[in-house]
């Protein structure tokens, strides 16, 4: 999906993996990252969303947790969105600052002490009993917590185990009884996803959720109060941010765009962000069709993988397509100029934190000198893998 984007906009980094993979430096499996790209990226996006006045809370799950990556973004955009609780507590530990907690994952009732005692700036509500139970652990801790109210989309426009929230119909009834919990206050609303790309031209445009989310909020702000947050999740990216404004959002959730890696990077080589990771595996065995298996490890089932590169060979063999009950052990290529050993590196899209990968972030590609500052297993724990 991505190797022509990365082939054409930052070859030192292909380079550079094929380069770690034959001398033993990363095993096969790894997704090797671009740390100066991720860094430049974030940069970008926090300068432009500065400029619009829109606030950003990164999303770190795509690319692993290793520390270096959250250092390098948190630089730029000091506040994190987490997947689920887990990865809250290793942003926290790693320095980054609590934005948005709950959204994807709500936060279990056990850890909302610890996490509220961190002071995030939000934390996202599915319904009323999450509420309470935000405001029971606040007022232990004798806070007042602000909350966003997860609205529930609308239907087909909601990813597969992603579902709940409180519909726009209920609203208002939620809200009231909210507003008598002194635990919280509530401050806005979120939705997910609020913006997606046309998946044949990857133009991002406004989903039917993000319609759902302004009436919302503005039911909300009907109510009285300051003027209510509106997180606006989804293809976060500097295609986007003006869009984001002009619509109404206060806040964004940029993830894939700061590897440049949104379904519009894979078409259009003019995005600002620069392509930052690749996979790199190698061949395992053949088939007696003449079929190349790679290794694999990081494959990720939405991941629209079409092709590989050989290295050696300079060939580019087609990825075969794999069933729902695929299992991420070898995935296949057509035959080609590819025998057992050979590096072979790849692009698409991923989620790091659904693999068993190895993160292997590089520094100094941008100026020349490329360092491998470490290897991380995807929940950002240090590697040793020159044995792997």
């Amino acid at each position: 999906m991505f190797l022509d984007a990365v082939l054409a906009r930052n070859p030192r980094l292909v380079a550079c993996a094929a380069e770690l993979h034959g001398s033993g430096a990363v095993p096969p499996g790894s997704y090797v990252m671009d740390l100066d790209a991720v860094a430049a990226n974030a940069a970008l996006l926090a300068a432009e969303a500065g400029r619009l006045g829109l606030t950003l809370w990164f999303v770190i799950k795509q690319l692993g947790r290793s520390p270096a990556l959250i250092g390098a973004i948190a630089r730029h955009i000091p506040h994190f969105a987490a997947i689920d609780p887990a990865e809250a507590r290793l942003l926290h530990a790693a320095g980054a600052r609590p934005g948005n907690l709950g959204h994807l994952v709500q936060i279990p009732s056990r850890a909302l002490p610890e996490m509220l005692a961190w002071r995030p700036a939000a934390v996202t509500v599915y319904d009323l009993a999450n509420a309470r139970a935000v405001s029971d652990a606040a007022r232990r801790l004798g806070l007042v917590q602000d909350i966003l109210v997860r609205v529930e989309g609308a239907p087909g426009a909601v990813h597969p185990g992603q579902e709940g929230g409180v519909p726009l119909a209920s609203m208002a009834a939620f809200a009231a009884a909210a507003e008598r919990l002194p635990g919280v206050r509530i401050a806005g609303v979120t939705a997910f996803p609020c913006l997606a790309c046309d998946p044949d031209t990857g133009l991002p445009a406004p989903t039917p959720n993000f319609e759902l989310a302004l009436r919302a909020r503005d039911l909300l702000a009907e109510r009285g109060g300051a003027r209510p947050v509106l997180s606006a999740p989804g293809v976060t990216s500097m295609a986007t941010l003006s869009l984001l404004a002009r619509l109404g959002a206060t806040h964004g959730e940029p993830g894939h765009a700061l590897s440049g890696t949104t379904p519009l990077h894979a078409v259009d080589f003019r995005q600002p962000e620069r392509p930052a990771y690749v996979y790199v595996t190698e061949v395992a065995h053949t088939l007696a069709d003449g079929s190349p298996a790679l290794f694999g490890g990081g494959f990720y089932p939405r991941g629209a993988v079409r092709s590989a590169l050989i290295p050696r060979t300079g060939a580019r063999l087609r990825v075969r397509d794999a069933p729902a009950a695929y299992i991420d052990y070898y995935r296949l290529l057509e035959p080609g100029d590819a025998r057992v050993g050979d590096t072979a590196v790849l692009a698409f899209r991923t989620q790091v934190f659904v693999t068993r990968s190895v993160v292997a972030v590089v520094s100094g590609l941008s100026e020349g000198r490329p360092e491998l500052a470490g290897c991380f297993d995807p929940w950002g724990r240090p590697l040793d893998v020159r044995h792997a």
